[in-house]
């Protein structure tokens, strides 16, 4: 294989595995906070914060996996 070749193919399973994780993360963040909102409506605010700190922690993985994947392709 040349390896210009299994440069884009390195970069694109970076990428790919790399945001299966986040959205894994997302959906049982977002569905843990909304199981929550319907059981005690009244801590909105704490429930809400905490989520989307939790989302944004999750989406910074994907953005490394991004960052890794564009090394790959433009540096090595």
């Amino acid at each position: 294989m040349d390896g210009e070749i299994a440069k884009f193919i390195a970069a694109g399973l970076a990428a790919g595995l790399g945001a299966i994780g986040p959205g894994i993360g997302v959906g049982v963040l977002g569905s843990g906070a909304m199981g929550a909102l319907g059981r005690n409506p009244e801590a909105r605010g704490t429930i809400m914060s905490n989520m989307l700190i939790g989302i944004a922690f999750c989406e910074s993985i994907a953005i490394y996996a991004l960052v890794i994947a564009i090394v790959i392709l433009f540096v090595l």
